[in-house]
């Protein structure tokens, strides 16, 4: 059973500044970005976390969230893994969900909906619910650097719950998160936190 999961969002990028969709676009950090990566690794290698020593680090292939974890002081561990890459928009890649309901006509929804051309919310369930097997599979701490989408249904399946259910779990860009353990179940420890941006 792994101590902690911990997941860090990538820091800002311009698509995420303006809430375009980004999957397979490699947009590169902002300076906020960038010193949000920074302020998150001296908190990591301050207490209690003190560089997580042991940790097994997974990061996401695209720049955002590699860089980020370069930042952070935790390249050097680093695996890339292509499973923590962001869910597939398809067609909808770079457009706001405001231009993709003027677009539809309808009430679009990632969570519900999925996108043409890209992935179901039950093929990124799928997709993820290997990652949740792969951490369970061990006792160690494990550190990952994603993107929001693909972290929130992370939360979700950590959980038991549906993929649906991650549209109630914002992420920030920069934030920390911990997933562990309650009375040996899965539990959420931490979520959402941005206390080393402030």
């Amino acid at each position: 059973m792994a101590a902690r999961i911990l997941l860090v969002r990538h820091g800002q990028t311009e698509w995420s500044a303006t809430g375009q969709h980004t999957s397979r676009t490699d947009v590169p950090l902002l300076d906020e970005g960038r010193r949000a990566a920074e302020s998150l690794g001296r908190r990591l290698y301050g207490p209690p976390w003190e560089g997580l020593p042991g940790a097994e680090v997974r990061t996401s292939p695209l720049s955002r969230a590699s860089e980020t974890c370069e930042l952070a002081g935790f390249g050097a561990g680093a695996r890339t893994w292509d499973a923590l890459r962001e869910w597939d928009y398809g067609a909808y890649e770079g457009l706001t969900t405001k231009q993709i309901r003027e677009q539809t006509g309808t009430d679009w929804l990632i969570w519900r909906d999925g996108a043409p051309e890209g992935e179901s919310p039950a093929a990124v369930a799928s997709r993820v619910d290997g990652i949740v097997e792969w951490v369970r599979s061990a006792d160690r701490d494990v550190l990952f650097f994603a993107h929001g989408h693909v972290l929130r249904v992370l939360g979700s399946r950590w959980l038991g719950q549906e993929t649906f259910f991650g549209h109630c779990l914002t992420l920030s860009p920069g934030s920390l998160s911990v997933l562990g353990w309650a009375y040996g179940k899965p539990a959420v420890e931490r979520w959402n936190d941005t206390g080393h941006l402030d």
